[in-house]
């Protein structure tokens, strides 16, 4: 495990017990950018680090019980909340790296990543390996419950012009992974950039 891994890791693995008492508000900011993405009935969705699994049950509603839903996440201790929470029962647990997903090629409608981008050790290749596992056509939810200003004012700090988020350099690092950006929303309350494989 890279350097980068394990402090995403440790990082994770000390804040999973509390995680979701500390965002106990997000549930529908889920539920809406679940809705936004579009997803059918019967359609095969990774939720892509997926922390306690806040996004499953929405994920689970959208696709119905023909539907594959599949979280996977590094952090052994975020999957092990999700299951005392229950949402194991909403979809399957992969203990999985993002970079190197033991899924098959194209095998998927839609991948949801909640506050994903950030702990992408290499962005570009990380996305692509999203993009892999994706059907032409099939999209991408890059999604936080709070936008860019006010999560960087709750961390006690400034969004710069590197920003990976910012319109600018999500487009052509999505562009460059396999991805056409096809809506960006970055208010107070939410972020979600969608997109969608390109064939």
């Amino acid at each position: 495990m890279s350097d980068d891994h394990t402090h995403v890791q440790e990082f994770f693995t000390a804040r999973a017990a509390g995680w979701d008492a500390k965002f106990p508000d997000d549930g529908p900011a889920y539920a809406a950018a679940v809705a936004d993405v579009g997803l059918r009935e019967g359609d095969r969705v990774l939720d892509a680090g997926c922390g306690t699994g806040r996004a499953l049950t929405p994920l689970r509603a959208a696709v119905g019980p023909s539907g594959l839903v599949v979280g996977a996440d590094l952090t052994p201790a975020m999957l092990e909340a999700a299951v005392r929470a229950g949402r194991d029962r909403e979809g399957r647990l992969l203990l999985a790296d993002v970079a190197s997903l033991p899924l098959r090629s194209g095998s998927l409608d839609a991948v949801f990543a909640a506050g994903l981008i950030a702990h992408l050790p290499q962005p570009e290749e990380n996305l692509r390996e999203l993009a892999r596992v994706v059907r032409p056509g099939g999209r991408l939810a890059l999604f936080h419950p709070v936008g860019r200003a006010a999560l960087a004012a709750r961390q006690g700090r400034r969004i710069t012009p590197a920003d990976l988020r910012a319109e600018p350099n999500l487009r052509p690092l999505l562009a460059g992974s396999g991805w056409h950006l096809t809506s960006y929303v970055d208010e107070d309350a939410r972020f979600l950039a969608l997109a969608v494989r390109s064939d």
